[in-house]
């Protein structure tokens, strides 16, 4: 299904916010997920996280006064299917933002050849790579997650906490797998570590084997891997039925239990990796984590589902604060409603957000994934999670911010 189009909530108080009113345009969103190719594992459980923001959004008041309208495109993870789909929300459904791709190298395209060429801000949840950062994107393209460039320097930390001195790397072959596994590379060896062999592989093939024997090159204690879930089950099983390798060391992209339940768990046991997750015991991950398992049962072990619903917020709030579904307004006010000095507001506080900015007052929206300061270039700052394998399930470590 590559266009899926629905309207979430229509019952709605009229809204607090000052330029409010029942003529307001409805503010637009589309959801740019991959419901189909190699990341579908994450693209069901992060439309939640959308469709969450949007429900609690309508049902407290709306966006000046009318439901938040949602329509879904699946980008296929394809950079093509991406940009296809965005055009399509851009120039048929008329949206105002997007919340999405998750996979840079989707993100990247639907940043350079349709938001910044159409002005229509762009929200990654999921999109790690640190090309975005400096992206010549004309200051439409945000992302909710951080950058690479920290997870680099967390994965290496994690690592360095189990005791490896030695690890290749094999990663896929897109800005996500080959800035995170430089990133990787730089504050591993830093620390002392060595990276015998770093390779990139090709999705979509029937056989790794080559690819892992040039990585196994070196004697290395174990294996980075960087991907996604369809190509990194070919190449665990080939791995572990090579017998190549033993010890693996994984990102955000491979966090998924059903990954586990393919290679078998006594394979898996004592795998670790690292993901962005919020500081445990935030208002807004708190509330994100009860009111998602109210609605879809159990928060499955997966990242990006609450960087994506505070996305839709920090657009709802940005269209708020302009008095406007205006898409460059929307734009122009992302930074003011997501940062210091205003005061803090949380998911689940859309009614307390509505009356402060009625009354002229600022807002800091903290999310359920943490700190979403925009910085300059759309970035956040963030921590992450050290995860490990235990018994056939995934299990925090401990959640940390690389340096501290």
């Amino acid at each position: 299904m590559n266009h899926l189009a629905r309207t979430i909530g229509v019952g709605l108080a009229v809204s607090l916010g000052a330029t409010a009113g029942a003529s307001a345009q409805p503010l637009h969103i589309g959801a740019l997920v991959p419901l189909t190719g190699d990341l579908q594992a994450y693209g069901e459980t992060s439309e939640n996280g959308i469709e969450l923001a949007v429900k609690e959004i309508n049902e407290a008041g709306g966006v000046l006064g009318e439901p938040i309208q949602l329509t879904s495109g699946d980008t296929q993870t394809s950079p093509q299917a991406g940009v296809d789909a965005a055009q399509r929300l851009a120039s048929v459904d008329g949206v105002h933002a997007f919340v999405g791709a998750l996979s840079s190298g989707v993100t990247i395209p639907v940043a350079e050849s349709v938001s910044s060429e159409q002005g229509i801000p762009q929200i990654s949840g999921a999109s790690t790579s640190p090309v975005i950062t400096d992206l010549a994107d004309n200051d439409f393209l945000f992302r909710t997650v951080p950058s690479d460039a920290f997870q680099g320097k967390a994965l290496a930390e994690i690592a360095q906490d189990e005791g490896y001195q030695s690890l290749s790397v094999l990663h896929i072959n897109n800005d996500y797998g080959l800035g995170l596994a430089e990133a990787f590379q730089e504050a591993f060896t830093e620390a002392g570590g060595e990276v015998p062999q770093v390779a990139a592989y090709e999705p979509g093939q029937a056989s790794y084997r080559g690819d892992l024997r040039r990585v196994g090159r070196g004697g290395p204690e174990g294996l980075v891997l960087i991907g996604y879930p369809e190509n990194g089950r070919t190449i665990l099983r080939q791995a572990v039925q090579g017998g190549m390798f033993e010890n693996f060391v994984f990102t955000d992209g491979l966090q998924d239990p059903a990954l586990i339940e393919a290679i078998g768990a006594e394979f898996m046991n004592g795998t670790v990796g690292s993901v962005p997750q919020a500081p445990e015991g935030t208002p807004g991950a708190q509330h994100f984590e009860e009111s998602y398992s109210a609605e879809y049962g159990e928060v499955p072990p997966q990242p990006f589902m609450d960087t994506a619903y505070d996305a839709v917020h920090l657009i709802a709030l940005a269209a708020q604060q302009a008095g406007t579904t205006d898409s460059e307004a929307i734009r122009d006010n992302l930074r003011s409603v997501s940062r210091a000095p205003g005061e803090k507001v949380y998911p689940g506080e859309w009614e307390k957000a509505l009356e402060l900015l009625a009354n002229g007052e600022e807002i800091n929206y903290e999310g359920a994934s943490g700190s979403v300061d925009f910085d300059d270039n759309g970035d956040v700052p963030g921590s992450f999670a050290h995860w490990e394998i235990q018994g056939g399930e995934i299990r925090n470590v401990r959640v940390f911010a690389p340096g501290e």
